[in-house]
């Protein structure tokens, strides 16, 4: 039987994903187990209360407006504190979630790591400029998920390490910010991740894929 491990358990596309998967899923989050990604010593605590190896270790935490900084619409917006942030929520939170979730991912079986990013952290996407500290934030995710791929590859050569954009979800985090962007309940992003996960091959690790496991330019 499988098992999966979800952090950022409690939000809406994480919740969805932990009723969906099939096997035994474990989750952790802030608000069930006091769990603050962006505190090393929270993450360590709670891993430290785990057992057994994972199949599917899935980062579904963040954030777009931190301590009431709104996505900038101009780089005249940008501050120090929502910049720092960010990388803090967005970046640093799932990296480090990474280094303590590998001793807990097979290195004789296929294994994934994914962790939620987003399609605005594409430098290469970027049409329209705005929204720097949550775009840069991201952008920095998709690199340190990138690097960890290739390291994870020398000891765990079945592993896949990516980072995914699971769409526009209808949760309270994208409820301002939807626009006219289609929308799709937590529970269809969930199997959409579902199925993107359980269909990726190991010459994938490392890679941006959408909700459809289509690759998103860096």
């Amino acid at each position: 039987m499988n098992r999966h491990l979800i952090i950022g358990a409690s939000g809406g596309i994480g919740s969805a994903v932990a009723q969906a998967l099939h096997g035994e899923t474990v989750t952790l989050s802030r608000s069930a187990h006091g769990l603050d990604i962006t505190n090393e010593a929270s993450i360590a605590k709670a891993f430290a209360k785990l057992d057994g190896q994972f199949d599917t270790v899935l980062v579904a935490t963040g954030a777009l407006v931190i301590d009431g900084h709104e996505p900038e619409k101009t780089i005249k917006s940008l501050t120090a504190e929502a910049l720092t942030n960010q990388y803090l929520t967005n970046a640093i939170g799932p990296a480090l979630i990474l280094k303590h979730a590998l001793p807990y991912l097979p290195n004789d079986r296929r294994a994934v790591f994914a962790a939620l990013s987003a399609r605005v952290g594409s430098i290469g996407d970027n049409r329209i400029g705005g929204w720097h500290s949550y775009r840069a934030a991201k952008a920095a995710l998709n690199q340190l998920i990138r690097g960890a791929a290739i390291e994870l590859n020398r000891t765990h050569k079945q592993a896949i390490c990516v980072a995914l954009h699971p769409g526009t979800v209808e949760t309270p985090f994208t409820v301002k910010y939807a626009g006219h962007h289609k929308t799709v309940p937590a529970s269809e992003a969930a199997q959409s991740l579902i199925t993107v996960m359980g269909g990726l091959t190991t010459d994938q690790t490392g890679g941006f894929f959408d909700y459809a496991g289509k690759p998103i330019p860096w």
